[in-house]
């Protein structure tokens, strides 16, 4: 997928600014930040919540409009996979800015196909039960690196509800899930430490079960439990019940799924590079529609944030970071020590600021990371380290001590968070080139047209040093 940047030499928070294509041919030098910044902004849907009204609306009982969504590689590829099962996905005019709105029209469910996940973790953990209520085998496979996710919680799920899995033992893509049309659903336990997305995937298709189903996780650690509130919304939202009456416990009775008209909330997570900027740089960032309530994790920076000393305020459905004068004008980061179980996937941000901060950082509840896109804690230590780091990974974190970091290429293992956090390094570090910012367009294809464009838009008669200066 194509990413793109903002054309011309200013750049209006809401303008219309000329996208123009991002040559890719070689790493991407990170711009580092000239003055204190004074940025406003929108973001695109959320993944999470795109991913997830798109597996309910191919289930529903009518059509579904879903308003504002993603269109990024990771809801492609979920659309595509939907769309092999029998569902209708089309696209139709509406008034967001960062592409059309869909409207999903559920048809029967047919298997004889094959579904690619690329490095979709949703797609991977989401779709095999709906294909086990199609008819007919379908072939689940994805980029290299995905067949390094686990994926066993799920076959053997699968296997105890009754479906025909087959994956050579490996636990891993490739697999292939040989539907009858139909699941008994009842009683099924399940060690899902290695990810939420294991009780989301069989929650979203559960109310289609024949006899519902009866979920308990058995492990001593659930890692996001967020995003599971966030499936048991969704489904409340289309008039279905999940009842959890003790920790680790969901039932789900057979019910109806509705259609009707969704609108999804700005990704909140995918702000989290565009906020911690203001700590850099100084100045303030604005993401525009940030929801009054949310199950987002993205929903944690309000808290998150203060404790590298920046201002967050909250008015007219707007969320601001103030970085004051910024690490870049003189101010001293302190250090963090933070358990981010409920909220992983800030993680990368969060450690991107904390390796410029001038005290250390531990920061923990995060081991269940090295199942995702990549080991991001081995990948985030290695990175830093090779910029002139000092990161030591933990059992489940990872131990950062202050050390001036320097020019170098930052990896990015083709994880879309690696890539924004090689960003955040760079405004404060000169010379750091992100290997492949193309994979951001995993979540976030307009990433570096928003950072270049909208995000560095530096305060009027500011510089870095407190002198005039442009970006």
């Amino acid at each position: 997928m194509q990413v793109y940047r903002y054309s011309g030499p200013e750049f209006s928070p809401y303008g219309d600014d000329e996208l123009v294509p991002v040559d890719e041919s070689g790493p991407w030098l990170a711009p580092t930040a000239t003055g204190r910044l004074d940025a406003r902004l929108q973001l695109p849907g959320s993944k999470s919540l795109t991913n997830r009204e798109l597996v309910l609306s191919a289930l529903a009982d009518s059509p579904t409009l879903l308003r504002r969504p993603l269109h990024s590689r990771d809801s492609a590829l979920m659309i595509e996979a939907l769309r092999n099962l029998g569902a209708t996905i089309e696209e139709v005019e509406g008034d967001g800015e960062f592409g059309p709105d869909l409207l999903i029209t559920p048809g029967e469910l047919i298997g004889s196909s094959s579904i690619d996940c690329g490095l979709a973790g949703t797609v991977m953990r989401f779709v095999p039960p709906v294909a086990s209520l199609a008819l007919g085998p379908v072939v689940f496979d994805g980029d290299a690196s995905a067949r390094r996710r686990p994926m066993r919680t799920m076959i053997d799920a699968l296997r105890t509800l009754g479906v025909d899995v087959n994956d050579d033992g490996r636990g891993v893509l490739p697999f292939s899930v040989y539907g009858t049309g139909s699941v008994e659903g009842g009683e099924l336990e399940i060690d899902a430490s290695a990810s939420s997305q294991f009780v989301s995937g069989l929650l979203l298709s559960a109310p289609r079960f024949t006899r519902g189903l009866r979920l308990r996780h058995t492990g001593e650690h659930l890692p996001s439990i967020p995003h599971i509130e966030m499936t048991i919304e969704c489904l409340a939202a289309r008039g279905v019940t999940v009842e959890s009456p003790e920790p680790g416990l969901w039932t789900v009775e057979p019910q109806a799924i509705a259609g009707g008209e969704i609108d999804i909330e700005p990704d909140l997570s995918n702000a989290a590079p565009f906020l911690a900027a203001a700590i850099v740089a100084g100045g303030t960032v604005t993401i525009d529609g940030w929801p009054d309530v949310t199950t987002q994790v993205g929903a944690h920076l309000e808290t998150i944030l203060p404790l590298f000393g920046a201002g967050v305020t909250r008015a007219d459905g707007s969320l601001t970071v103030d970085g004051g004068v910024g690490l870049l004008g003189g101010a001293t980061l302190p250090g963090v020590d933070i358990d981010l179980s409920a909220g992983g996937e800030l993680a990368p941000a969060i450690v991107g600021i904390a390796a410029l901060a001038s005290t250390p950082s531990r920061i923990t509840g995060i081991g269940h990371l090295r199942g995702h896109e990549t080991d991001r804690l081995a990948a985030l230590a290695a990175e830093i380290n090779g910029l002139g780091g000092n990161v030591t990974e933990l059992d489940d974190g990872l131990a950062i001590e202050p050390a001036p970091l320097g020019a170098g290429l930052w990896h990015t293992y083709e994880d879309h968070r690696m890539a924004t956090t090689g960003a955040i390094i760079g405004l404060a570090v000169p010379g750091v080139e992100v290997e492949d910012i193309d994979t951001t367009s995993k979540t976030l294809p307009q990433f570096a047209a928003l950072w270049t464009g909208r995000t560095l838009a530096v305060a009027e008669g500011t510089s870095a040093s407190g002198e005039l200066g442009t970006l």
